[in-house]
């Protein structure tokens, strides 16, 4: 046996062992793709294990993230920090290699996967970022930025909504340094692919703009590593279509129940012995040394990177120092963006925003964004930056098409690529499409804008499939995620600063149609998440906390109740913000045993968590008709003499 042979079974042996320990796992990927990612490790990949930073590293992206047991195993050969104790603690609470890949979690893992498809869109977000940094600073001599982004990927991936989406995308702006490992086994946990799909893959890739490798036998390393080196010479992104055989080895290869199971010890036995291992979580010197070949090879690529690059200061300084600095987000002058967009003030809020979107992006070369193909409503887009295209990498503004939920998964990608301040778009009542991928963006902590237009009743004609009367609700559900809904030009420029500063992804709600000025509204106060905007100069009766739009509302009704009461209101922009203060502040803005009326047009309970236990809630309980959006409004109670008489009422209720 020659010592590749041996160090692809040493692959099976470790990852089946890691599956069996843990007593959970799947075995049936992790044995099924092992030749093709021993090949990439072993032959391709480009990293450096004690660097993991290394910003011209290959980027790999394990879509099929129940393989992770495989991931884990390549990834402690070949030198990152992952030990052989670390793969016995596979699975286990707060270990270092838990169920699927996890951001932050494991030295190596470039992105959180798992749920199937979100690592294909985050893998062509990768790509998109590296064209982007490859046409802004190479020159001929230079290839300061020159790597590839690889995905493995399974049936289920490319069965996913949001794998076709960014698939597709990727072919129109042909980003040929992506590369897609399709672990093509034919077989899903019900049983049989063909159960469900019968599609050609190869020429549905091919009608998308892609290159597409056959490779028969996709279990033979031989015929993987031959493939993946094809792939690279390739002008289009390439999909490799490896046909393999899923948990090849064992008495249930090729079935669907090897999928998610885990080999007894008897079995655990024979497997291994029919590899020629007789070790537990072991790798004999001479499978190291070839392991760490390659891992040396990497080291060496990162020293002669950083070679170039002390050239590339000499000779090209003044790109050199853009270089340098193309990511430096410390120097963003949120004073100058207010300034420069206060002309603007008494606009919609998404009015607003576009220009202030294109004030950031004159401070900072590395914003971009885009939307789901609706950039004249929401105005999300960045003024004289040009479009992100095939023929113009240098484009800050992405045209994703209709394609909400690629949009979210490709912005994450490259978020995590380095410090690109990224944005998408779309309307509020359709953040519904991109609910996976901003769940996990939550979860990895990831600084991207989300700007929501069109947040209420208020769009009118469109009707109740365009209201958005519960996406605020599900917006603030998720955990990590920052809701900012501002009310005027202050309090937007404080959301992008909470999310840029203390790198949270926040989502911005924000209006189509006007709102007027309003006084007293505070820049600094707002990045406290709720304050006293309008004080009646005594102890209140009633406090009327509202965001956004019905801010102005809330004071006219204060002003008009307070011909017999004391009303105070509180400009509440951000509830998670507010809730991270302290008891004192909270309590000064909202005494405990005040009556308090939230006003918002949305259904949400989540203010009753945040708000005194003497609270209520006006918000809007059911969809309303389609109309002008002054009359729908109205209709629904959103004036000054509904919303007086419901806190009349209240106020009765407290004698």
């Amino acid at each position: 046996m020659n010592i590749t042979q041996k160090a692809l079974n040493y692959v099976k042996a470790i990852s089946a062992e890691t599956i069996s320990n843990a007593k959970s796992g799947h075995l049936g990927i992790t044995l099924g793709a092992s030749s093709i990612l021993f090949a990439l490790f072993k032959d391709h990949y480009k990293f450096d294990a004690s660097d993991t930073d290394f910003l011209n590293r290959d980027r790999f992206v394990m879509s099929a993230g129940h393989g992770s047991a495989l991931y884990y195993t390549l990834l402690s050969m070949f030198g990152f920090d992952v030990s052989l104790q670390d793969l016995k603690n596979f699975r286990s609470y707060k270990s270092k290699t838990p169920g699927h890949p996890e951001y932050r979690v494991t030295d190596g893992v470039e992105i959180t996967t798992g749920a199937l498809g979100q690592g294909v869109a985050n893998a062509v977000g990768m790509a998109i970022a590296e064209s982007v940094m490859e046409e802004r600073f190479n020159t001929v001599g230079f290839d300061i930025i020159n790597h590839h982004t690889y995905c493995l990927l399974g049936d289920g991936c490319l069965m996913e909504g949001v794998a076709q989406e960014a698939i597709s995308l990727a072919g129109n702006l042909n980003l040929n340094k992506l590369i897609f490992l399709y672990d093509s086994n034919n077989v899903t946990i019900d049983g049989p692919l063909d159960l469900a799909n019968k599609e050609n893959v190869g020429k549905k890739f091919h009608a998308m703009g892609w290159s597409v490798i056959y490779v028969a036998n996709g279990n033979s390393y031989r015929a993987c590593t031959s493939a993946i080196a094809r792939a690279k010479k390739n002008k289009k992104p390439t999909l490799i279509i490896f046909n393999t055989t899923i948990g090849i080895g064992t008495e249930k290869e090729g079935t669907s129940s090897v999928h998610g199971t885990y080999l007894n010890q008897s079995e655990l036995e024979a497997f291994k012995e029919k590899l020629g291992v007789k070790e537990s979580f072991f790798i004999p010197s001479d499978v190291r040394q070839l392991c760490m070949a390659s891992t040396r090879r990497g080291k060496l690529e990162h020293e002669k990177w950083n070679q170039l690059l002390a050239m590339y200061s000499s000779t090209h300084p003044e790109l050199y120092k853009s270089f340098l600095s193309f990511f430096d987000r410390k120097k963003i002058n949120f004073e100058r963006i207010m300034k420069n967009i206060a002309k603007y003030d008494g606009q919609s809020t998404r009015k607003i925003n576009h220009y202030a979107l294109s004030e950031l992006a004159y401070q900072c070369p590395q914003l971009i964004g885009g939307t789901a193909d609706l950039a004249p409503s929401t105005l999300c887009y960045i003024e004289n930056a040009g479009n992100f295209s095939k023929g113009n990498r240098r484009g800050k503004n992405i045209h994703f098409g209709v394609r909400e939920h690629a949009m979210a998964g490709i912005m994450n990608g490259i978020a995590v690529y380095e410090d690109f301040i990224t944005f998408d778009s779309t309307f509020l009542t359709f953040s519904n499409y991109m609910m996976p991928a901003l769940r996990l963006r939550a979860q990895m902590k990831l600084p991207v804008m989300s700007f929501f237009t069109h947040d209420s009743i208020a769009v009118g004609q469109d009707g109740p499939t365009h209201q958005p009367i519960e996406q605020l609700s599900q917006l603030r559900s998720l955990i990590g995620n920052t809701v900012f809904r501002p009310c005027d030009f202050k309090e937007l420029v404080a959301g992008y600063m909470y999310c840029l500063k203390n790198y949270k992804p926040v989502s911005f709600s924000l209006t189509r149609q006007d709102i007027p000025h309003i006084d007293n509204t505070s820049f600094d106060l707002a990045l406290c998440g709720g304050y006293i905007i309008y004080d009646c100069g005594q102890k209140a009766d009633v406090t009327l906390v509202a965001s956004g739009s019905e801010v102005p509302l809330a004071i006219a009704t204060a002003k008009e109740l307070g011909k017999k009461h004391k009303v105070n209101v509180v400009s509440m922009p951000s509830l998670e913000i507010f809730e991270e203060q302290t008891t004192s502040f909270k309590s000064k803005v909202l005494p405990k045993d005040m009556l308090t009326i939230y006003v918002e047009m949305s259904n949400d309970a989540k203010p009753l968590k945040i708000l005194p236990k003497n609270s209520y809630l006006y918000e809007v309980e059911n969809y309303q008709y389609s109309g002008n959006g002054e009359v729908v409004v109205e209709k629904a109670g959103f004036n000054v003499k509904a919303l007086a008489k419901f806190v009349e009422n209240k106020l009765k209720q407290q004698i």
